[in-house]
């Protein structure tokens, strides 16, 4: 692989995990982010089944860009999507049935999902088969990262607990993966509410533009460190 191919891949990767995540930079794909995050179990189903859709519709839309029609590019997509998207819930229903009926309707809604169709048509239609299932897969993960964070948050401050309904993606040997963080604990309500999805977004956008903001800090003192030792040399 050339340096140049190397640094490529490590942008889309970059790009897809922090600096144009779906979730907290595009604020796409709200609807099942803030819906089913009340559990990290939860999150983690969902949060893989997005990515495996958009590995997948990414990859065939990267192949098929040269023989659709522009005029009829949007449809086909949906097309893509949406078979995928079922493949998905089918594989779902027959392996891990009790998490799927949890995740309900949010499943076939990934079709809807805006950050899925958006790659397609402004990545993966544009751009070779490789770097379109690396954007996805990288998309998926800061999706799927975002989506558990939140899940954690919610779960512990709603229930105490992390984990809680492990056996319902990992089996019946995970029914004692759950980890008691605060003990004892009543619960809080709002937590586990929509209103309580909303405050724990806003919050972990908050973090990340404390963290961008340093990083741009640190970046402009550098320059300038570097600007004035420049300055000094030249005299």
């Amino acid at each position: 692989m050339t340096p140049e191919r190397r640094t490529d891949y490590r942008h889309i990767a970059f790009d897809g995990l922090w600096k144009n995540n779906q979730a907290f930079v595009a604020l796409l794909g709200l609807c099942p982010l803030l819906a089913v995050s009340n559990s990290v179990v939860n999150s983690i189903g969902l949060g893989l089944a997005t990515t495996f859709a958009l590995v997948f519709s990414n990859t065939i839309v990267s192949l098929i860009r040269n023989v659709v029609d522009q005029e009829i590019r949007l449809p086909v997509f949906v097309l893509v999507i949406a078979a995928n998207v079922t493949c998905i819930e089918l594989l779902m229903n027959a392996f891990f049935h009790d998490l799927y009926r949890v995740l309900g309707i949010f499943i076939p809604l990934i079709v809807t999902n805006c950050a899925i169709i958006g790659r397609a048509e402004a990545f993966a239609s544009r751009t070779t088969v490789d770097r379109a299932a690396l954007d996805g897969l990288f998309m998926g993960l800061g999706f799927a990262l975002v989506l558990i964070a939140l899940g954690a948050l919610r779960e512990v401050l709603g229930l105490g607990t992390l984990l809680n309904g492990a056996e319902l993606m990992f089996g019946e040997s995970a029914r004692n993966w759950t980890i008691t963080v605060i003990a004892p604990y009543e619960g809080f309500l709002l937590a586990v509410l929509p209103p309580g999805a909303f405050i724990g977004l806003g919050l972990l956008i908050a973090v990340k533009n404390v963290i961008d903001e340093k990083s741009v800090n640190k970046s402009n003192k550098s320059e300038k460190t570097s600007n004035s030792q420049f300055k000094i040399l030249l005299k």
